[in-house]
């Protein structure tokens, strides 16, 4: 079986940092499982990482859609197998790196996805229905045919949300049931998947500090812009975190104070999901900063050790 690795986590943990220091040491590039760094354009509200932080080290899957373009788990599974195998070409192994974890669950157990062309009048009528009725409508629908699927979907999240019934619509059952079911496939990979996680206060504070980092870097104007060249709120690029809100800034539904504010605490609440479906996946090895002081070296060399124990590096490699 062909090795993979995956680092993944929260929003704001730091995995771009350490997945470049471990890239450097086992010689391994990187597929981003990001739904939002795909995007040109949309950098400083993405934390999109720059070509000098990636220090040579190639980068998958960054930069490559326009906004107006929809990217999800179908075409990043297909994109990702696609890269993965130049990378196997190369004789060097893959580092998936990002915070989407519906994507590394369709890229790591080869999830087959039903895609149903015949569907796309009822699309369009849940989509209109949306615009017409609002997200939290046709969110309501969804509590009503699949409660365990609305609870792990945000309610302004209306692609997904418009996945589930549509599921439910094309196969009569719950997607949240079929969910469970390729959760319990096994990986065609000999891979390992780590999940890096922080003290919770530490996490919220870095969010924080994040955000307030990305407006004095120019998220506002990114906005704007994007907004002035027919980027709008509607598109699946612009309903990402830090796009819609400063949206309803510039529309003038709120204040910039209270747009900050929403985008603050949405994205700690993102953090919170995304921690709540790594404690649901499998096989996950839990990295918890605190417990390594946060010493990036210290867990560095963990991780180097974990991945020679399950055979995805030969040779063990202490750090200088």
């Amino acid at each position: 079986m062909n090795p993979i690795v995956i680092l993944t986590g929260p929003t704001a943990v730091g995995k771009t940092e350490l997945s470049i220091a471990l890239a450097k040491v086992i010689d391994g590039e990187i597929i981003s499982a990001d739904s939002m760094q795909v995007y040109k354009k949309m950098n400083i509200g993405t934390a999109k990482i720059t070509q000098e932080e990636m220090d040579e080290i190639p980068h998958y899957l960054v930069d490559e859609l326009d906004p107006k373009e929809e990217f999800n788990v179908v075409k990043f599974k297909e994109l990702g197998k696609k890269y993965m195998q130049q990378i196997y070409d190369k004789g060097k192994i893959p580092i998936v790196v990002g915070g989407t974890g519906f994507y590394i669950q369709a890229l790591l157990y080869d999830i087959q996805f039903d895609q149903n062309d015949d569907e796309k009048e009822y699309r369009a009528y849940l989509e209109k229905l949306a615009k017409e009725k609002g997200g939290e409508y046709l969110y309501q629908k969804l509590e009503k045919v699949d409660e365990k699927a609305a609870k792990a979907i945000h309610p302004n999240n209306i692609k997904r949300v418009i996945r589930a019934l549509e599921f439910y619509r094309q196969t009569g059952k719950k997607i949240s049931e079929h969910n469970e079911e390729e959760r319990r496939r096994v990986s065609p990979y000999r891979f390992a998947y780590f999940v890096l996680t922080d003290e919770r206060a530490v996490l919220y504070d870095r969010i924080n500090k994040r955000v307030d980092k990305m407006l004095k870097e120019g998220l506002v104007e990114e906005v704007t812009d994007l907004y002035k060249q027919g980027y709008h709120k509607n598109l699946v690029s612009m309903q990402g975190i830090g796009y819609k809100e400063i949206i309803d800034y510039l529309e003038g539904n709120c204040t910039l104070e209270e747009a900050v504010s929403v985008l603050k605490k949405e994205t700690r609440h993102f953090a919170k999901r995304q921690l709540t479906w790594f404690k649901r996946e499998k096989e996950v090895i839990w990295v918890d900063k605190q417990l390594f002081h946060r010493d990036e070296k210290h867990i560095l060399q963990f991780l180097l050790e974990t991945l020679k124990n399950k055979e995805i590096i030969k040779t063990e490699i202490e750090l200088t």
